[in-house]
């Protein structure tokens, strides 16, 4: 099996696939999962530009797992919101929230910048947003800085929760436990895949647990050194067509 993230793995900041990464993909002759922090409805079109047929879709960081063509919600862990939006609305009240429903979209507090997030937005109140479990909340604030949401973080009691930092203000949080790795290692053993056989490769935070899970676990020459320090090997930087250099020497 082949695990890839999306960003900054498959497509560019801006969301560009290159054809290098197409053509690369396209030689792939073991079952390919996309395993992306993005919701379901962020994969979909990656999916479909690689041009890949049916398998499976990590997506939420491993909190929801998908079938494609046709899309269908398979399994998705959820977990109590409440205490964690309680405590941002406390101590960093200036933050965008939103809760995800698996399938279907976000309901948030506020609206994210244009095309952070896809699928059914609905704007409600923190008591809605906090009313029923979830798969993930995104806390984002578009004028923040990544060491002020490190602090944040820090401060939240996640003793029940799992989060993971993005490259900007931006947390991700999942139910305990759940990874991108924890999600791939149960489509593993239902697909009687040893994980020693995948092949992994990613750029960003939430990468980390999957490459150490994977038999071989590769960062892109982007990732930052800490991502990069746990990889089994480094690949060229995503320009220098990192990801289909590392698909290149084994398809």
């Amino acid at each position: 099996m082949v695990a890839l993230d999306i960003d900054g793995t498959l497509v560019d900041m801006k969301g560009e696939l290159p054809d290098s990464v197409r053509k690369a993909v396209a030689k792939v002759d073991v079952p390919i999962v996309l395993a992306t922090g993005r919701g379901l409805f962020g994969a979909i079109p990656v999916h479909k530009a690689l041009g890949l047929q049916g398998g499976h879709a990590v997506v939420s960081n491993g909190a929801v797992t998908a079938t494609m063509s046709p899309v269908e919600i398979e399994s998705h862990v959820t977990f109590d919101p409440r205490p964690i939006i309680d405590h941002v609305m406390d101590v960093y009240p200036q933050a965008l929230i939103a809760v995800e429903e698996a399938g279907v979209g976000y309901r948030l507090n506020q609206l994210f910048p244009t095309g952070e997030l896809q699928g059914e937005l609905r704007i409600e109140t923190i008591d809605e947003l906090r009313s029923r479990p979830t798969p993930r909340v995104i806390i984002r604030d578009p004028n923040g800085y990544a060491d002020s949401f490190r602090d944040l973080a820090h401060s939240l009691d996640l003793h029940s929760v799992s989060y993971v930092m993005g490259w900007s203000a931006w947390l991700d949080i999942t139910p305990e436990g759940v990874t991108k790795a924890s999600a791939l290692d149960a489509l593993c053993r239902l697909k009687g895949v040893d994980p020693k056989d995948v092949l992994a490769i990613g750029d960003g935070n939430n990468d980390v647990e999957m490459l150490q899970w994977a038999g071989r676990g590769v960062a892109v020459g982007d990732a930052p050194d800490s991502v990069k320090a746990i990889a089994d090997d480094v690949a060229p930087c995503f320009a220098e067509g990192g990801t289909a250099v590392e698909l290149g020497r084994w398809f």
